[in-house]
């Protein structure tokens, strides 16, 4: 992130004051946060100011600080960090902001920043001649399926072409920014397809006149209908003709010996064949045995882990063994029967005399 710094000393003006329509308004921003907590207003009151002014100077910087009763350091701390600040004087007419991200770029935005760099001036965040005009690169405006687009106050123009940027530009130098309408600049509205709707085209569907409308026409056909299905009813029905049934299909039943497709195997089954035969279509099972199923592929008999029987646990030679670990039972059961120091019959360990 680059270094933001106040305008130069000679840009600076020597005071800053709110007017009567944004001091109102500043009071209400300062209203909406709890006792203790008025400084978080700085935000929105620095806001006020760019709008007042055009950009936030240094004296409206300290004005708004003697306001909220905090140090001047943290409200230079909110406006030079914040990009949406303007520290330096900006065009008195328009100030365009030229998107410049992956969607807006795909479609066209250095050619809408060679405009502002022919028209305005060739470097960002300078005036034309007459002080009206001034541009800058920016981050993502928020219209990416309207690309590319700029922002010019408060108001998004999307859509853009070099030439119809171009009379923007032109039309807010002469004073008559008013006159532009804000959005897509092709024709379309909002977000719809370039191509225009394909659904939806007209509310008609989905208005409560036509709801009720709808409603209407189906009591009435109801209330015609029933004459007619009282002489209906009256009227025996006479029995319909029980369709014929229909044979499944095995089409997809190919006639093999396999058991899975023997006739003769199914339950309950209209073929009968004799015990001996069913016997012969039969496979054998395996015998079984315990030693066969305890072995595997040689790949995984070579494991450490074994199936079954004991576990032969591997440890490399140089294993880190406790002392007591590495007592031999016998001489663990020596020091088990060893007596103790209370013992009196124990030996003293005295030579005799």
């Amino acid at each position: 992130m680059s270094v933001r710094r106040l305008a130069e000393a000679s840009l600076q003006p020597a005071s800053f004051a709110f007017n009567r329509a944004n001091a109102a308004a500043a009071k209400q921003w300062i209203k909406k946060y709890p006792k203790g907590r008025e400084q978080s207003a700085i935000i929105p009151l620095l806001m006020l100011a760019q709008e007042q002014e055009g950009w936030v100077t240094k004296a409206a910087i300290e004005t708004i600080s003697d306001m909220l009763d905090m140090p001047y350091i943290r409200g230079l701390e909110v406006a030079t960090f914040y990009t949406q600040y303007q520290l330096n004087p900006v065009g008195t007419r328009a100030h365009i902001q030229v998107c410049g991200t992956t969607p807006c770029m795909l479609r066209g935005s250095e050619a809408l920043m060679d405009v502002c760099r022919s028209k305005i001036h060739h470097d960002q965040f300078h005036t034309n001649d007459k002080g009206t005009l001034s541009w800058e690169e920016v981050e993502c405006l928020g219209a990416c399926v309207n690309a590319p687009m700029v922002m010019i106050f408060k108001d998004t123009y999307e859509d853009l072409t070099p030439e119809r940027l171009a009379e923007i530009i032109d039309l807010y130098d002469a004073g008559k920014g008013a006159s532009v309408t804000p959005g897509p600049q092709n024709g379309r509205i909002t977000s719809e397809p370039a191509s225009g709707l394909t659904t939806l085209k007209s509310e008609k569907a989905i208005l409560k006149a036509t709801r009720d409308r709808e409603t209407r026409a189906a009591t009435k056909a109801t209330k015609d209908a029933e004459p007619a299905a009282a002489v209906a009813a009256s009227v025996p029905p006479t029995a319909p003709a029980a369709p014929a049934p229909v044979a499944p299909s095995n089409a997809s039943k190919p006639k093999t010996d396999a058991v899975e497709t023997n006739p003769a195997l199914k339950s309950p089954s209209a073929t009968k064949v004799a015990p001996a035969a069913e016997r012969a279509a039969s496979v054998a099972a395996p015998l079984h045995s315990a030693a066969n199923a305890n072995k595997a592929e040689p790949q995984v008999e070579d494991v450490s882990k074994q199936r079954r029987g004991p576990k032969n646990k591997a440890e490399p030679a140089s294993a880190f063994k406790a002392p007591e670990a590495k007592v031999k039972p016998a001489k663990a059961a020596a020091k088990a029967t060893k007596p103790s120091l209370g013992n009196k019959s124990r030996p003293t360990g005295k030579k005799p005399v």
